[in-house]
């Protein structure tokens, strides 16, 4: 049994996420921590709310409410929305927990003793209107390499590019609107990642082999531009003090750390939170000296937060010279794109986590999602687009496999599994089917290839539909009981596999299957081990797993007393927007 730390990209606090936030980071996460426990590895899924930096505090002002209660609020709100989604956290915690703020003061002090920090008298953007600095999304202008006139002053939301503030041109605060600004002197505190160039590319060489090739260009595209010091500190209210030890470091008092340094931070602080609250032992999965040499550590995030996570991040963990667990494999996203341009909180544009919940039921937008995840390019979701999916995959291939096995079997075996008949070619022919499939399918969920997986587990319904055309047990009824009920065995034990393949996708869906079936919890979420084979006792073609459910599912067990098939009204043909 492997151990698998698996975690997503922290949604930022500013407001329920957009699909694109889905879609890239937190559903993948989800779908590959489902499969991993299916297959019987130990699995720890974590993520939190990002809630420091400008737009925490930016949101809170335009909402009336300090920081710390907007926070509060949306923390919940994102947490309930996710749950909502089927999303299967192990905890989900907050950057602005004391477990983060102690961590991250213990990393700025040992990178400091480590000669990797150093303080500076920088230049930044002082706004005579509002009297005070603005320090990165609190500015906005032009950016110097597209063109794009609302960047940030961290980055840049059309072409990615990281960015400071002095960089932008006709730069206005983001508070006031005010462009009478002007360039001052502040004290900050510099990461000196360019003194950690060839550790890092090094690094980067050993673990690119498993990074699929989006992470791999973003990683080199910085490290071949070569790695800039960048600042740690600004001048906020809200965020993790400059402190070491809970003594203000002097000459930065007032001052706190910039969000992308503490924020990769919290994937370590979540986990502590973990453990205090469950009496887990967070250390076996982070500190190499404690038992974390044998976990495979594995992030998913969108394109634009690959730098910080390849190299940023990475500068400070192999900077502090402490044996921490570093990531292994880091699956990056592109685009979700909404009708002409990309999903955007900040420019409210696409649907969100809870405007979906509210139009149709979480398993839809995870099955869409899934199986046309923006991995190789950019995804344009449109509404026809998602009605077509929806209506072919779940509706017309697996959830009309599952009423016409289902339905027949209560209609004339009394629900049951029927006994009697010898399988023959169509059988023969279905059980070639999975054995060429199941591994298949297996490999894509091993590879991270979504799509794939999402495409594999439709051409295996698929196949049901047709070995059910072929054996056709309502027609064979008429003249043969015995034949028909090997077809209605053999779909019954189908409908089983069916369910149980869905459960990385769609797992409210799966659980009603398997639920109408009977199929008791225990053996439910495990994804087959081996090929399938003829059982020669029952005379159906069935999966051997370790748990054998297809032994349970033999010849006299009752079916459950409820039929649940797959969602089956159709999502709108056209719903609104309603961008906020």
């Amino acid at each position: 049994m492997a151990r698998i730390l698996i975690t997503s990209a922290l949604p930022y606090i500013n407001g329920i996420k957009h699909l694109g936030n889905l879609a890239g980071s937190q559903l993948p996460a989800d779908v590959y921590a489902r499969f991993k426990r299916a297959r019987g590895d130990e699995v720890l899924l974590i993520c939190a709310t990002d809630e420091h930096g400008t737009p925490a505090e930016l949101a809170a002002a335009a909402a009336g409410q300090d920081v710390r209660t907007y926070c509060d609020e949306q923390h919940l709100l994102q947490k309930r929305v996710s749950e909502q989604f089927g999303l299967s956290w192990d905890w989900f915690g907050r950057s602005s927990s004391p477990q983060n703020r102690d961590l991250t003061q213990h990393f700025a002090k040992v990178l400091e003793d480590n000669g990797l920090i150093e303080e500076r008298v920088d230049q930044m953007i002082y706004s005579m209107a509002d009297r005070r600095f603005l320090p990165d999304r609190y500015v906005e202008g032009t950016c110097p390499h597209c063109g794009f006139e609302k960047a940030r002053g961290d980055q840049c939301d059309n072409c990615g590019n990281l960015l400071d503030p002095t960089d932008l041109i006709n730069p206005y605060s983001a508070i006031s609107g005010s462009r009478d600004l002007e360039v001052r002197d502040t004290t900050h505190l510099y990461l000196l990642q360019s003194k950690m160039q060839e550790r890092i590319r090094a690094w980067v060489d050993s673990k690119s082999a498993d990074w699929p090739p989006l992470t791999r260009s973003i990683a080199y595209k910085h490290l071949d531009e070569g790695l800039i010091d960048r600042g740690i500190t600004r001048d906020l209210a809200w965020g993790v003090p400059v402190a070491y030890e809970g003594v203000p470091r002097p000459g930065l008092e007032g001052k706190v750390f910039y969000v992308w340094f503490d924020a990769p931070i919290e994937y370590i602080g979540s986990t502590v939170e973990w453990s205090e609250a469950t009496g887990g032992n967070w250390e076996r999965w982070w500190r190499t000296d404690k038992g974390a040499d044998d976990v495979t550590y594995v992030e998913f995030m969108g394109k634009d937060n690959v730098a910080f996570h390849t190299v940023s991040f990475p500068v400070t963990i192999l900077g502090s010279k402490e044996p921490w667990k570093l990531v292994d494999k880091l699956k990056a996203f592109n685009w979700l794109n909404w009708y002409g341009g990309k999903f955007s909180t900040s420019q409210k544009r696409g649907v969100f986590m809870d405007q979906a919940l509210e139009l149709l039921p979480g398993d839809y937008w995870r099955w869409y999602l899934t199986a046309n995840a923006p991995e190789s390019s950019d995804t344009a979701f449109t509404w026809e687009a998602f009605k077509a999916c929806i209506n072919s995959d779940l509706n017309d291939v697996l959830g009309n496999f599952v009423n016409r096995i289902t339905k027949y079997a209560a209609a004339k075996f009394e629900g049951k599994v029927p006994e009697g008949g010898e399988p023959g070619e169509h059988e023969a022919w279905m059980a070639n089917e999975l054995a060429t499939r199941l591994p298949q399918l297996i490999a894509h969920y091993e590879a991270m290839e979504f799509r794939k997986a999402a495409a594999e587990t439709r051409a295996i319904w698929a196949a049901g539909n047709e070995y059910i055309t072929k054996s056709a047990p309502w027609t064979a009824y008429k003249t043969s009981v015995d034949q028909a009920a090997v077809g209605i065995r053999t779909g019954l034990n189908l409908v089983a596999l069916f369910g149980i393949i869905a459960q990385p996708i769609i797992p409210e869906t799966a659980a009603k299957i398997l639920d109408a079936l009977g199929i008791p919890n225990q053996y439910a979420h495990h994804l087959p081990h081996e090929q399938p084979h003829r059982d020669p006792q029952q005379h159906a073609y069935c999966i051997a797993q370790r748990h054998a459910f297809a032994r349970y599912l033999q010849p006299g067990h009752r079916r459950g007393a409820r039929r649940a098939p797959p969602p089956s009204s159709s999502p709108p043909s056209r719903a609104p927007s309603r961008d906020r």
